[in-house]
C-alpha cells in the first residue's frame, strides 16, 4: 500500500499557519485572527464561510463524486478500482474552545496541539475501527511490477530523486498526479492557489507574510519575547513562531525515520506506529515544557495584541493596493468550492 504519509500534514496547513500567526482561540478578550482585514477573502479559499458541518458534508459529496470518477479512470487503462469513500477528510469542530493555545490549562495538556492534539479523541470517534481498502484483494492479486504500473496510474510518476532533495521545491500539478489528480480538478475544479492568473498575487501573499515578520515593529517584539525565553532557560529562538516550528521539525523527523522521505512506497502495516513510540513521548513533554514557557512570555510581552496589530494594519495596506485581485481570488474560490 502507497502512504502519503503524516509528513504532508504540516506543508498542507503551513499557509493556514503563516496567516493565524498567534492568533488566540475562542475567548481570546482582544484583537482574534476572526478580525483579519484579509479573512474574508482567503477563507472562501478553504471553506471558512462554511460552519464544520456544512464543510464535512461537502467535503463527503466531493470524495464520492471524486472516487466515482477515479474507478473509471482507473478502469479506462485497464485496472480495476473500487471506490473507496474512507479517503475523504474528517472536518474537526472547535466549538467549545477544542483550540485555545492563549490558555494555560490549554497548554498544560496540549502544549502546541502537535504531538497531543486536543482532535485525537474526536479523530478516533470519526474514524472506523476497521479502515479497510476496498482494493486490498485486487492489488495483492498483481505482481510487483503491475502494482508499480497501478500506482503510477493512480497517483501519477513518482518525483525524480532530485527533486526530493533537501532544499528542492515541488510544485504540484494535477495533470502529473494520475487519475486521483485528475479527479481533484474535475470535481473541485482550479485551485486558485495554483492558477496562473493569481501567481502574482499570490507570491505578494507570501511576500507580505514574510515582510511583516522582518518588519521594525516585529522584530522589536520578537527580540522582547527572545528575551524573555532567554530568561526562563530557553536561549536560541528569534522569533516566536521559531518555538512551535521546532517542536514541528522534530515530529517531522520522527516521522521520516518511520515512514521515509516519501520516495519509495511503504506499507504502514509494517512500520510501528511513531505517534507511540517513546521519542514521540519525550517531545510531547518537551512541546508542554516549552509551550508553558512561551506562553508566558507571550502573556508577558503581549504578544498576540501587539502581533495582531502590526500584522492587520499591513493587511490593510496591502488590501488597498490589491483589491481588484482580491475580490477575482475570492470569486474564482468560491466558484470552486
Amino acid at each position: 500500500m502507497r502512504t502519503h504519509g503524516s509528513l504532508a500534514i504540516f506543508a498542507t496547513t503551513a499557509l493556514v499557519l503563516a496567516l493565524a500567526g498567534c492568533s488566540g482561540g475562542p475567548g481570546a478578550d482582544k484583537l482574534d485572527y476572526e478580525d483579519s482585514p484579509l479573512n474574508k477573502y482567503l477563507s472562501a479559499a478553504w471553506g471558512g464561510d462554511l460552519s464544520p458541518e456544512e464543510q464535512q458534508k461537502q467535503i463527503d459529496e466531493q470524495t464520492r463524486q471524486q472516487e466515482e470518477f477515479i474507478a473509471e479512470c482507473m478502469a479506462a487503462e485497464g485496472f480495476e478500482y473500487k471506490p473507496n469513500t474512507q479517503n475523504g477528510a474528517v472536518v474537526f469542530s472547535d466549538d467549545g474552545g477544542e483550540w485555545d493555545p492563549e490558555s494555560r490549562e490549554w497548554v498544560e495538556k496540549y502544549g502546541y496541539g502537535m504531538v497531543n492534539s486536543p482532535w485525537n479523541e474526536q479523530m478516533e470517534e470519526s474514524t472506523p475501527e476497521e479502515n479497510t481498502d476496498p482494493n486490498a484483494d485486487y492489488l495483492a492479486s498483481l505482481s510487483e511490477s503491475e502494482q508499480a504500473a497501478y500506482y503510477e496510474t493512480l497517483y501519477g510518476a513518482p518525483p525524480e530523486e532530485d527533486a526530493m532533495a533537501e532544499g528542492a521545491t515541488f510544485e504540484y500539478n494535477w495533470e502529473d498526479a494520475g487519475c486521483q489528480g485528475a479527479a481533484q480538478h474535475e470535481v473541485q475544479g482550479d485551485d486558485p492557489w495554483q492558477a496562473d492568473e493569481f501567481a502574482g498575487l499570490v507570491e505578494k501573499m507570501n511576500e507580505l507574510w514574510s515582510s511583516t515578520q522582518e518588519s521594525p515593529e516585529f522584530k522589536e517584539l520578537n527580540a522582547a519575547w527572545a528575551s524573555c525565553m532567554a530568561d526562563a532557560g530557553e536561549p536560541g529562538f528569534k522569533a516566536q513562531q521559531d518555538a512551535s516550528t521546532s517542536i514541528s521539525d522534530a515530529q517531522s523527523k520522527i516521522y521520516e525515520a518511520a515512514y521515509g522521505d516519501g520516495s519509495t512506497p511503504v506499507d504502514p502495516e509494517t512500520v510501528e506506529d511513531p505517534n507511540k513510540s517513546p521519542e514521540m513521548k519525550k517531545l510531547g513533554e518537551r512541546e508542554i515544557e516549552l509551550a508553558l514557557k512561551d506562553l508566558e512570555c507571550r502573556t508577558e510581552t503581549s504578544y498576540q495584541e501587539k502581533s495582531l496589530k502590526i500584522q492587520f494594519a499591513q493587511e490593510e495596506k496591502f488590501i488597498a493596493d490589491n483589491k481588484a485581485d482580491l475580490e477575482a481570488f475570492k470569486a474564482a474560490a468560491e466558484q470552486s468550492n
